[in-house]
């Protein structure tokens, strides 16, 4: 009979084969809501799209989303292409998602918006974050691309402000896939050279595409784990980028990052004349208070007067020198009676009066110790002759001395009983001076031992 049943992988297979054949399955445009989103380890997204009244499972392996400018969450609304096929193991059709996008958002401002929001959170954005610019800087690195209009502009700048300043240009990619990384690279550089006072880093104008290399999440840690200040000069004074949150100062243009990053040789003149009329009218309110204090004094009574001034003087260091001598010789006198009075109770408790008493004393005790000791012997050896008498009393050998014997059975133990010995058994009879081996012929009790 032919078998008409199949097996599970085969029937599995052959809609597998009816799906890769369907040429309508193999490019797929679909809307739908995110649900059941997981983000694999190995960088596979698994995820579920459903709209009001179906859902259908879906992937996108790693070499797809890599791609991706967001990061897909439960609840968003996307726009995805792939193709339908069949898991085999589970046998579940499901969509391998080739291309996703959001749905009615563009998917560089969700990123943007998506790693401000990661950031801000992690404490990047704080004030308290933030390094003050140095008043005069003496050397300022310029990251940014050498060919631009970027850096003629900071060139230009700082050349009409502080002229005096050291300048560097770091050249770098602002621009591309390669751009981020040239970035970071140059600055961890900076900061690895170390002598740097302040960093410009930006680029001129630019679609929000054009501008993306400065909103990457490794050019804002760059940024924020810099040791030295950075002004981000990014685009025109309406673009806003992920490092002009992170950086300390933010310029609207590269040209403002220039006149944040060095004083004004112009202004600075002007608050040196400044400073400088302060200063001379202060010298002069300072010398004409001392002139009047200078004529105050000259008609001072103490100069009107200097003799009878002095001779005042004199008699009041008279009066405070025989204080003074009056004071010593009281606080002498009062030394000297502690001494006296000191030597007097050392006298009275010197150390050889205390050393004749105290070996008295030991003298004493060692005379009663050893009355003590030799009573306690005596005492001792005669209760150690009571004990050893009563011991001698006790001693069976005393006792068989006297005629007595001890049988033992073949077991070496003692008979006590005539119970515990049978007719014709051997047993042991130890005397005085031997032992003698015996055997039983008869046992005969005794009556009055049987009575009672």
């Amino acid at each position: 009979m032919e078998d008409r049943y199949l097996t599970v992988t085969a029937l599995t297979k052959y809609i597998k084969r009816k799906f890769a054949a369907d040429s309508h399955l193999k490019e797929v445009w679909l809307r739908g809501e995110i649900s059941n989103f997981k983000h694999h380890s190995r960088g596979h997204m698994y995820l579920s799209l459903k709209d009001d009244k179906a859902r259908i499972q879906a992937v996108m392996f790693a070499g797809n989303n890599r791609f991706l400018k967001f990061i897909p969450e439960n609840g968003m609304n996307v726009l995805v292409r792939g193709e339908v096929g069949v898991y085999e193991p589970m046998g579940q059709y499901q969509l391998y998602i080739h291309e996703m996008e959001p749905d009615g958002i563009g998917a560089l401002y969700l990123a943007f918006e998506q790693l401000k929001e990661k950031l801000e959170k992690e404490g990047l954005f704080s004030p308290a974050e933030k390094k003050p610019l140095p008043p005069y800087p003496n050397h300022i690195g310029i990251i940014t691309s050498p060919t631009g209009a970027a850096i003629r502009d900071v060139m230009t700048t700082i050349e009409r402000r502080y002229p005096v300043v050291k300048r560097s240009v770091l050249p770098v990619l602002v621009q591309g896939e390669r751009a981020k990384d040239s970035i970071v690279k140059a600055i961890e550089y900076a900061n690895k050279l170390g002598n740097f006072d302040v960093l410009i880093v930006g680029r001129g104008g630019g679609s929000i595409e054009d501008l993306w290399s400065f909103n990457e999440e490794a050019v804002a840690r760059a940024i924020a784990a810099s040791k030295i200040p950075v002004i981000s000069a990014v685009g025109h004074e309406t673009d806003y980028t992920i490092s002009d949150f992170v950086a300390d100062v933010r310029a609207a243009t590269p040209t403002g990052a220039a006149e944040l990053a060095v004083p004004s040789q112009i202004e600075l003149n002007q608050r040196i004349t400044v400073l400088t009329q302060r200063l001379q009218r202060a010298l002069q309110s300072e010398q004409t208070a001392a002139w009047k204090r200078l004529d105050r004094l000259q008609r001072s009574y103490a100069f009107k007067y200097p003799a009878l001034l002095m001779r005042q003087k004199e008699q009041e260091l008279d009066r405070l020198l025989d204080s003074l001598n009056k004071r010593v010789e009281s606080h002498k006198k009062q030394k000297r009676d502690q001494v006296k009075h000191l030597q007097t109770r050392l006298q009275q408790q010197h150390p050889e009066k205390q050393i004749k008493q105290t070996g008295e004393r030991l003298e004493v005790l060692g005379q009663r110790l050893t009355r003590d000791f030799r009573i306690q012997i005596r005492e001792k050896e005669k209760q150690f002759d009571n004990v050893l008498e009563k011991l001698s009393l006790l001693n069976p050998l005393e006792i068989m001395k006297r005629g007595y014997a001890i049988p033992f059975n073949e077991s070496g133990d003692v008979i006590k009983s005539v119970e515990s010995v049978q007719p014709g058994e051997a047993i042991q009879v130890k005397l005085q001076n031997g032992s003698l081996d015996c055997q039983v012929w008869g046992i005969e009790e005794d009556e009055n031992e049987r009575k009672s």
